[in-house]
């Protein structure tokens, strides 16, 4: 009998991890793979694909159209960027975040009364970086012009029937939207009536973008009149949009509401290549940006996580969410105080943080039974060989906080509002092709409500509440004018015996690290594959403070998915959790896993949202 028992338990098992019903199926393809966050936005990356372009092509083509598209993201705002390049077997970083304009400093916003700049408005804007992004990583990488790329998005700025969700979030946000004269323009058609927004189906025309797309498009074409490369082209629409009338114009309209911005700010911003940031997991490269994003957090959890035989504790056990969630309090504990903008002084201790020893340091502080609320950074100095200058700073850290934040109650409170701050913004693009050229984008800012800075149709981004004022909570990341704040875009890439293996990205702010950790542990542990993963169930921390809004904490908020059997429950409760449940805990996720053995993609796109992929 107990044979018998044993046999179905394990039966059961495999079952849930192998034999794992999706509400998506998994996509297949062996030309190319186009997934993002808007389905109407997978089609352009597909259109560009049938007109024979490649990844990169796809994935601009995908970013215009999303940027176009509003409610997560517009085309004032920022995007960050993972390319596989097939010909030098290379994984590229593109660096196109927004940095503080001239006079956002530290005490301008204390003097306004500020702990953080704010949310919302003119002031919460760093200089758009999408665009730039766009054309750089098109005309470093890409084949086809600019003119053929933007089409799709053009086409949406003429008019496209709005979906609900971007509806919505304009009837919803039009408080705040009916303050900004240009934003009232484009997203209150129908002012004074009852709804004041599109209907969801309504044909949402945006004449003001559409004016400043095209021009730059001329601009390209004038200089392909004129004997330029397609590269030089595709740089002279670039300058139209930093250097000249469209960058007036920004300038004006943001000032007339009462941003910073000044036409230097705009002219001297660049577009940075970069290397990106490594770790080996159990002979798996995985790819992440630099410390101006989160990213450098999935790294350092790994390189912890890898002392540990996860797969025998089981997926999403007792054991497994408490580990794990340990291991994540760890590394967003530094991520809080060290990451910032590397451009800036002080310098990082990132060669310290990335350390396998260091790893092993900080795991020992995990205690198995119970959660520790209290975790704050570690000193990573020593394993560079340095001394940390800030361990006076260190040692009041979790003090400091309390008394910049709201104060930290026994149990937390997880309202509405916190949790929309928590998860703002951002969607994610996802390309590959046959070539190989393998293409993860995390695109963000300018997010419905956004103020639309002049008659350009551009939303202005908000990143800028993600910078501190104070040093005691992280002398890295305070803000000045040049700098770029530490944001929560992350897109992820890895390489398995020096192919491409996995590429992989999500949105939801703080969430991003946490949801794809698991993600890749599923698909890298478990066995699953990347439709199983993307919809499996997962659990959330919001034990760090968020990247937004007034920057709080919840110690030991836990939230698990409603599924999550009551003996976990009762286990993780014991251990000092405060649990909360959601339905879908998943995403939303976007990925693709290369199958070098069959020659073909295998496209994964999260039940979570309107993430849509096409394969072909």
């Amino acid at each position: 009998m107990k044979k018998i028992s044993l046999f179905l338990v394990v039966l059961l098992f495999n079952s849930v991890l192998f034999a794992q019903k999706t509400q998506k199926p998994v996509l297949h393809g062996k030309h190319w793979m186009a997934i993002t966050g808007k389905p109407l936005a997978a089609t352009a990356g597909a259109m560009t694909f049938q007109k024979g372009g490649n990844a990169v092509d796809a994935a601009c083509a995908m970013l215009a159209a999303t940027a176009t598209m509003w409610d997560v993201l517009s085309w004032g705002g920022e995007t960050q960027a993972l390319i596989y390049n097939p010909h030098t077997k290379k994984v590229i970083a593109i660096n196109a975040l927004g940095v503080a304009p001239t006079g956002a400093t530290a005490e301008f916003f204390k003097e306004k009364g500020m702990k953080y700049p704010p949310q919302f408005g003119a002031l919460a804007a760093v200089t758009p970086g999408t665009p730039g992004g766009l054309l750089t990583m098109l005309a470093e990488y890409g084949t086809m012009s600019l003119k053929e790329v933007l089409a799709p998005a053009m086409q949406l700025a003429s008019g496209y029937p709005i979906e609900a969700q971007t509806a919505d979030a304009m009837e919803n946000g039009k408080d705040k939207i009916k303050e900004w004269p240009y934003s009232k323009k484009v997203f209150l058609p129908h002012l004074g009536e009852e709804r004041e927004a599109p209907e969801a189906g309504e044909i949402f025309v945006q004449k003001d973008l559409l004016a400043t797309l095209t021009k730059i498009v001329e601009a390209e074409q004038e200089a392909l009149k004129k004997k330029k490369s397609r590269k030089e082209a595709i740089y002279a629409a670039y300058d139209r949009f930093y250097k000249g009338d469209i960058a007036k114009e920004i300038v004006r309209g943001a000032r007339e509401q009462g941003g910073l911005f000044t036409e230097a700010d705009l002219a001297n911003w660049k577009v940075k290549i970069e290397e990106p940031m490594m770790t080996n997991y159990r002979g798996i490269e995985v790819y992440k940006l630099q410390q101006w994003t989160q990213g450098p957090v999935l790294l350092q959890t790994l390189n912890i996580l890898e002392n540990f035989d996860l797969k025998s504790m089981g997926y999403n056990t007792t054991r497994y969410i408490h580990t794990l969630y340990q291991a994540m309090n760890l590394a967003f504990a530094d991520r809080d105080f060290y990451y910032g903008d590397p451009a800036f002084a002080p310098e990082e201790p990132m060669a310290g943080l990335m350390s396998k020893e260091y790893a092993k340091e900080r795991m020992k502080l995990i205690n198995p039974d119970k959660n520790d609320p209290n975790i704050g950074p570690g000193d990573p100095y020593p394993f560079e060989g340095k001394k940390n200058p800030y361990l006076d700073i260190l040692k009041d850290w979790g003090k400091s906080h309390t008394s910049l934040n709201t104060p930290r109650t026994k149990v937390p409170v997880l309202d509405q509002q916190y949790l929309e701050d928590f998860t703002a913004g951002t969607t994610s693009v996802e390309a590959a092709d046959a070539e190989g050229w393998v293409v993860s984008i995390t695109p963000s800012g300018g997010w419905v409500p956004a103020v639309i800075a002049g008659n350009t149709g551009v939303g202005m981004s908000q990143r800028m509440q993600s910078f501190v004022t104070d040093p005691k909570e992280n002398p890295f990341n305070v803000v000045e004018p040049g700098k770029r704040p530490r944001v929560t875009l992350t897109p992820s890439m890895a390489l398995k015996d020096g192919k491409p293996f996995l590429s992989f990205a999500k949105q939801a702010g703080d969430e991003q690290d946490q949801n794809l950790l698991q993600f890749f542990l599923n698909v890298v542990e478990f066995g699953m594959n990347v439709q199983e993963s993307a919809e499996a169930a997962m659990f959330k921390t919001y034990q760090m403070y968020s990247s937004f809004g007034d920057h709080e904490r919840k110690d030991g908020s836990l939230v698990l998915n409603s599924e999550t059997p009551y003996w976990t429950r009762r286990d993780l409760s014991k251990m000092g959790y405060h649990l909360s449940y959601q339905d879908r805990t998943s995403g939303p996720i976007n990925a693709i896993f290369f199958d070098w053995k069959h020659g073909s993609f295998w496209g994964g796109s999260s039940n979570h949202g309107e993430d849509y992929g096409i394969g072909w």
